[in-house]
């Protein structure tokens, strides 16, 4: 039996304010547990996601994300609240890099107004020739359109009421595993809006996607014209995501409200 003891953080990411945008648990490691052990902790955690990282040799924050159902391939939220606790608690300051298997380095830099920018790689959808018929019957508005890229379907609707009003048919959404789906549109007093379901992998609805917006952000950048854009992901919660369209590169920011600091005692 081995007694570890190591910290943990709940920060809300892509907020202000306290008890919104999107819960994400960060537990910083010195070595890392077994994938066992970091899965029944996100698990008991119950949130979107919890984040895991190791500060490497060459001062690269290995990172890994987990639902409490699966390891997750791309995690923005906890990306960003991973950022939060490593320049707020850990004395880093200016710029730091991490590391993930499926999306190779993720460059992250301090910026003003107390906001934090990610580098993600461009996942613009393309359109779907063929659509699923899980895809066509889950969802109770008919979209104008469908797209696709690695994470997700994409469903395109007319407008911000569309989105906030659509009720998805999880179990047929469920089917399409291992993608998510996330309804889409323009807003009125964003640039557009959207919502992210994801009951394949992590649970109903999930509350802020940074991820997502890797693909939402060449998206709309095309359709309205314009590189920079703000994003409304319309949750019960909400949060309020900036995004820069550059060549090669999606840059996503936002800011991060801290609600717990504590510590995990295992024995195991």
């Amino acid at each position: 039996m081995k007694l570890s003891q190591f910290p943990i953080y709940i920060i809300d990411a892509f907020t202000k304010e306290l008890f919104k945008g999107n819960q994400a648990a960060v537990v910083p490691l010195d070595s890392w547990l077994p994938e066992g052990v970091m899965q029944n902790i996100a698990s008991e955690n119950n949130l979107s996601e919890t984040a895991f990282f190791v500060r490497n040799d060459v001062g690269v924050y290995e990172i890994r994300w987990f639902s409490p159902l699966k390891e997750i391939d791309f995690c923005g939220h906890a990306t960003l609240a991973s950022a939060y606790v490593i320049f707020t608690h850990l004395g880093e300051k200016g710029t730091i890099t991490f590391w993930a298997k499926a999306v190779g380095s993720i460059e992250v830099n301090e910026r003003d107004n107390e906001r934090i920018e990610m580098r993600f790689p461009n996942r613009e959808p393309e359109v779907l020739s063929e659509v699923p018929e899980a895809l066509k019957n889950g969802l109770s508005i008919k979209p104008l359109e469908y797209h696709k890229n690695q994470q997700a379907y994409f469903a395109v609707y007319a407008s911000e009421e569309d989105v906030k009003n659509v009720v998805p048919d999880l179990e047929k959404l469920k089917t399409l595993a291992p993608l998510d789906v996330v309804v889409t549109a323009p807003s009125r007093a964003y640039d557009f809006a959207s919502r992210y379901f994801w009951p394949a992998n992590g649970g109903v609805e999930d509350p802020v996607t940074g991820s997502i917006h890797a693909g939402l952000a060449p998206f709309w950048a095309k359709r309205l014209g314009k590189n920079e854009l703000i994003a409304l992901q319309a949750s019960a919660r909400s949060g309020v995501l900036y995004c820069r369209v550059s060549e090669g590169y999606i840059f996503i920011s936002g800011m991060c409200k801290e609600y717990l600091e504590g510590n995990i005692t295992l024995t195991y």
